[in-house]
């Protein structure tokens, strides 16, 4: 599979009243990529998102994503938020909800009831919940409500999908089995996935790169160049030592606000 340009951003910055949450960024992302967006508290991970979401304007600089601009309810972006809030006496099937990521049209074309019914359920196969089709929100489990939220962002077959803290209070698990499904979609769909993390060490395995937030600056590479000494020391400004383990799993030492504050 050829690899294309996803996101290009030149010179990008972003400012909230007088505050500059960061500046002066440039990066580029290709299809099909795996990429963790990680950096303290406050850094502005969401931001980036709701930029690519077309939720914000930025300051200044340039900004492409799937070679235009970012605009609100593009199909072909996907995301599930950090948040959603599901009443246990919420009636709603699973079908149906994924059906609401349809929004009813595909790109201006009206889809009949049945093909919208067929998607939905495709899509709940791809993320291994088929089985949950017809059972009403209110009585599925966490990880089951992940998945069906997982299907809703996928059903209009987007190129990218914004996962936003998606591993936050789920047990070793079910972390493991999201990211692995995760790594799943980004082979068999050819999605690039971006995704907020507090904690790097579940994601090596199968992460193709790191964007990484902190001190007003965004910075991308992998993993292994991301995570050492010398780089994060050179991001922060302050002395920082990377250690890591027989595993291959890493610490971070020196920063004193914790890596796994949410934003």
């Amino acid at each position: 599979m050829s690899l294309r340009t996803i996101i290009t951003a030149k010179n990008l910055s972003v400012a909230y009243t007088n505050r500059t949450i960061w500046s002066d960024a440039n990066f580029e992302i290709s299809s099909g990529k795996f990429i963790a967006v990680l950096g303290p508290n406050g850094a502005g991970k969401t931001t980036l998102f709701r930029l690519l979401l077309g939720l914000i304007p930025y300051t200044s600089g340039e900004l492409s994503i799937l070679g235009g601009k970012p605009k609100r309810g593009n199909p072909r972006v996907g995301y599930v938020p950090q948040r959603h809030t599901i009443d246990r006496d919420t009636a709603i099937e699973a079908l149906e909800m994924v059906r609401i990521g349809l929004s009813g049209n595909r790109w201006g074309v009206s889809l009949s009831p049945e093909k919208e019914r067929q998607m939905a359920l495709e899509s709940l196969r791809i993320v291994g919940a088929e089985e949950l089709a017809h059972r009403p929100l209110g009585k599925l489990s966490g990880g089951e409500l992940q998945r069906v939220f997982l299907a809703e962002a996928l059903v209009s077959k987007p190129d990218l999908l914004l996962l936003d803290e998606p591993l936050a209070n789920l047990d070793i698990r079910r972390e493991k089995n999201l990211i692995q499904l995760a790594s799943e979609i980004v082979k068999s769909q050819g999605v690039t996935v971006l995704l907020i993390a507090h904690n790097i060490n579940p994601l090596l395995p199968v992460l193709d790169s790191v964007m990484y937030i902190v001190e007003g600056k965004i910075t991308t590479g992998t993993p292994n160049k991301i995570f050492t000494s010398e780089a994060l020391t050179k991001l922060y400004g302050t002395p920082i030592e990377v250690l890591r383990d027989s595993q291959g799993r890493v610490a971070v030492l020196g920063i004193e606000e914790e890596l796994h504050h949410h934003e």
